[in-house]
């Protein structure tokens, strides 16, 4: 069984969809941030960066208890552990771990730092649409991909739709005009939401 500490943030969305999709059971710890639960000694010890999402695998490779943060790692951990969404022919595995890193390395520190600056007592609207010009830009760029292909890294689903969609999620809850007129990343966005692991935990 694994226990997974997370909120409803872009980040604790990826580890959840993976869990999700990935059939892996698991139960969920929600950690209220605007509570600090995320600084308590309990958590610190499993994080101390103080950051969700965390899980905890009881059941570990070898039969030993694993302790995990950072989303992606997440992703990739729990694709591993259960032998899904993650290619292991050599070119479509490049290309998975091109469009995770995009998703997860480029796209979500951008909006991170967007959603910070608009939440800030002193919003400084210059450089909140600097960040915003480059989120749009960044899914302008998938838009043209998704047009060639169904989804982020070829013709199948993988972690790197996870990541991605949890952001996507983010930014249409907070900026949703930055994702407007962008038809084929509407079209992948629709496939996402109606597959049943993604609901549930994005719900």
């Amino acid at each position: 069984m694994i226990d997974l500490y997370a909120a409803g943030t872009s980040n604790g969305m990826r580890a959840r969809i993976a869990l999700e999709e990935c059939g892996l059971a698991y139960t969920f710890h929600p950690i209220a941030l605007d509570k600090g639960e995320h600084k308590t000694p309990e958590f610190l010890a499993m994080n101390p960066n103080a950051q969700i999402p965390v899980i905890v695998d009881r059941d570990g490779p070898g039969g030993k208890s694993v302790t995990l943060s950072q989303s992606t790692a997440i992703l990739m951990y729990c694709a591993e552990k259960s032998g899904k969404f993650m290619p292991k022919e050599g070119a479509a595995r490049a290309a998975m771990l091109e469009a995770l890193m995009i998703a997860s390395t480029d796209v979500t520190p951008i909006f991170g730092s967007c959603f910070g600056l608009m939440r800030s007592k002193e919003p400084h609207a210059p450089s909140i649409q600097i960040f915003k010009d480059r989120l749009r830009s960044f899914f302008k760029v998938w838009d043209d991909k998704l047009g060639k292909r169904k989804y982020a890294a070829g013709d199948e689903v993988t972690i790197a739709d996870f990541s991605l969609y949890a952001g996507y999620v983010r930014m249409k809850g907070v900026v949703p005009e930055l994702l407007e007129g962008l038809p084929n990343v509407a079209r992948w966005a629709a496939e996402m939401a109606a597959r049943p692991g993604v609901k549930k935990a994005t719900t």
